[in-house]
């Protein structure tokens, strides 16, 4: 019997989701922090986890080269991978936002101009408010793009807004809560169903614990 092969972001999300792994019984004795091993493999050799970059975790769960993936919700949705978005796993939480200079105004008959990591996530949420945009795609220190004249706004992450404070922004409209999801592809869905249930109904318990 295949193992069922979990994709795991490096970075943020990595320590609670092997915390949460413990809590539902499935422990990796292998795993350490700064281990340069990408694949590790649970006591029984049920479960495998393949140690990715985290914007990658949709690829490889779309494609089928892991049958479960964890990824924030940030991720999964500027990626716009065909999976099953299963289980909200709570931890991770921040939101999306737009954010930009106070009291500034800005004329609705131009085009807006949007500087954002996430151009897919901007997008879709100024089409569904039938707003015409231009997005410009960065990949770090987004909250500079308003300050220098690069971008009207931006769509970016907030947790505590300190960023956003000490650089003199603001959040003018929040779009979606984000946390932490687990995604299983289809197909493995279908051809592994019991034991990728069973993983599922684990999760979902641990899960909560942490929320009593």
């Amino acid at each position: 019997m295949s193992e069922i092969t979990i994709a795991l972001g490096k970075g943020r999300l990595e320590s609670f989701t092997l915390q949460t792994f413990e809590k539902s019984g499935i422990e990796f004795p292998d795993f350490t922090e700064d281990s340069r091993k990408l694949i590790f493999n649970d006591r029984d050799h049920i479960y495998q986890i393949v140690l990715v970059k985290a914007s990658d975790v949709p690829t490889y769960v779309e494609k089928g080269a892991a049958d479960i993936g964890i990824v924030g919700k940030d991720t999964l949705e500027e990626s716009g991978a065909d999976v099953f978005e299963v289980l909200d796993l709570g931890f991770g939480r921040c939101k999306f936002a737009v954010a930009g200079l106070p009291g500034e105004t800005y004329d609705s008959s131009s085009k807006l101009t949007v500087a954002s990591k996430y151009p897919k996530v901007a997008k879709d949420y100024y089409h569904k408010k039938g707003v015409s945009i231009e997005t410009i795609k960065l990949n770090g220190s987004v909250e500079l793009a308003p300050l220098i004249g690069l971008s009207d706004v931006i769509v970016d992450i907030v947790e505590t807004g300190k960023t956003l404070k000490e650089n003199g922004l603001v959040v003018l409209e929040d779009i979606s809560e984000i946390s932490a999801r687990l995604i299983v592809n289809k197909a493995s869905f279908k051809t592994k169903t019991d034991r990728i249930h069973w993983f599922i109904d684990e999760m979902s318990k641990a899960v909560e614990q942490e929320t009593v």
